[in-house]
């Protein structure tokens, strides 16, 4: 009990850390399993990335300003998501492809930027964050991202079912994808925003997309993947800071390596599709 429960009870950071954690995991994974029913997957790691000059102006204006970093994060982020569509529509080429081109530029501007002002440890902090250094905006950050995306999602969970399983009918029945789709994708960008500030822009999509892909082996319907998804996450939330206290390891990468644990133990045992699921299926079927 006292592995369990003693360093969230001894150091407020450790409870800091939990809670905004948790925060994210409520509401990043639900975003993680329309990603990965609608077969956009990376877009979560491409957003990630588009962030990052827009993380680092704000950083070479202000300094660590959550206020000042988010708000330049959101305008890159939205710029690349938006840019990739119009250049996909105006050339004729793939959205893929050109988000793709635009988030490699996005990084290597980003980098680039905090590198003319800062230090090494300036760009540890936005690569891959630091969990157990959140302070007070940073957490009502992700508490305000959270609170804002769960009643969005509500209103937007229909519309976005209806295109990832039947877009046909949707279009039948008059849904507007092309706006449910932008709305879609702000949410992602606040969301990625909200996971810089603990996990940097390396590992922002970890809690919303390793829960999400292992949750397809503990839910057939939508509503159980969701809340599978949601229940990983805040393991992995948990269970990769004691590891992170207890191993002496980074905060960040222990988190999304718990999920991954957590993604590779629900490949081999998960009761839909999983290894173990389908070799005890075979022999039955073959009798």
């Amino acid at each position: 009990m006292d592995w369990l429960f003693g360093p969230f009870l001894e150091f407020g950071f450790m409870r800091r850390a939990l809670v905004g954690c948790l925060a994210l995991a409520v509401a990043a994974p639900l975003l993680g399993v329309f990603l990965m029913l609608r077969r956009t997957s990376l877009t979560a790691e491409v957003l990630a990335h588009g962030v990052t000059p827009g993380i680092a102006a704000g950083f070479l204006i202000a300094g660590l300003s959550v206020p000042a970093m988010s708000l330049g994060g959101l305008i890159a982020g939205l710029a690349v998501a938006v840019g990739a569509g119009a250049l996909s529509r105006a050339t004729g080429g793939r959205e893929d492809a050109a988000l793709t081109a635009l988030y490699l530029i996005a990084l290597a501007l980003g980098v680039t930027l905090v590198s003319l002002r800062g230090d090494t440890s300036d760009l540890t902090h936005l690569l891959f964050g630091q969990v157990l250094g959140v302070d007070d905006p940073a957490l009502l950050l992700m508490a305000g991202v959270a609170t804002l995306t769960l009643p969005v999602l509500a209103l937007a969970w229909r519309p976005l079912a209806l295109e990832c399983f039947d877009p046909g009918f949707a279009a039948a029945e008059g849904v507007r994808g092309g706006l449910w789709h932008g709305l879609f994708l702000v949410l992602v960008v606040l969301n990625v925003l909200a996971a810089f500030q603990a996990m940097g822009t390396l590992m922002a999509v970890g809690l919303m997309m390793l829960p999400a892909v292992a949750a397809r082996h503990w839910g057939r319907e939508l509503s159980g993947m969701a809340y599978a998804a949601v229940g990983l996450a805040m393991l992995s939330a948990l269970f990769g800071l004691l590891a992170s206290y207890h191993l002496d390891l980074p905060s960040g990468p222990a988190i999304v390596l718990t999920a991954g644990v957590a993604w590779a133990v629900s490949v081999v045992f998960g009761p839909v599709d999983g290894l173990l699921a389908r070799w005890v299926r075979r022999p039955h079927l073959a009798g």
